[in-house]
């Protein structure tokens, strides 16, 4: 029970560590990387954006590795948190919200349109400034009502 405590924390904790991620590093210092994913200028199947899926998977792989090492322990299920949570960040932001892959495309579940709309706003902002709806899962109820 106690390792499931840890995966489901882990799992919620990083919407607050995607937040802040990309608010601070990606519409900061590491814009470069994110810039193409507002701006996109030629459709490739990949975009520098991407480099932000290796860069949270290594603390997941380390953790995995470590969780491992002597017996399982806590760390894997820390890590395991971290890759669920990737794993459903590609499934809402890159397949339902993109459209990367043309799945989900005439829903009708007020939480996938709701998401939708909150990126929709977040994209308006071109630049690497200014902007709102920075986390993933979790949508302001403004999106609901609109």
């Amino acid at each position: 029970m106690l390792f499931f405590l840890i995966f489901l924390g882990t799992f919620l904790l990083m919407e607050c560590v995607t937040w802040c991620t990309h608010k601070y590093v990606m519409h900061g210092l590491m814009w470069y990387f994110h810039a193409d994913h507002h701006q996109p200028k030629y459709a490739h199947v990949f975009e520098r954006n991407d480099v932000f899926f290796v860069i949270f998977a290594i603390p997941s792989i380390l953790l995995f590795y470590y969780g491992v090492e002597g017996g399982l322990n806590y760390r894997f299920f820390i890590g395991l948190g971290i890759m669920f949570y990737g794993l459903c960040y590609f499934i809402v932001h890159d397949i339902i919200i993109h459209q990367r892959l043309k799945l989900f495309k005439n829903t009708k579940n007020k939480y996938l349109i709701a998401l939708r709309k909150g990126h929709k706003v977040h994209h308006k902002h071109l630049g690497k400034e200014h902007g709102e709806c920075f986390g993933m899962l979790f949508v302001p109820l403004k999106y609901f009502k609109i």
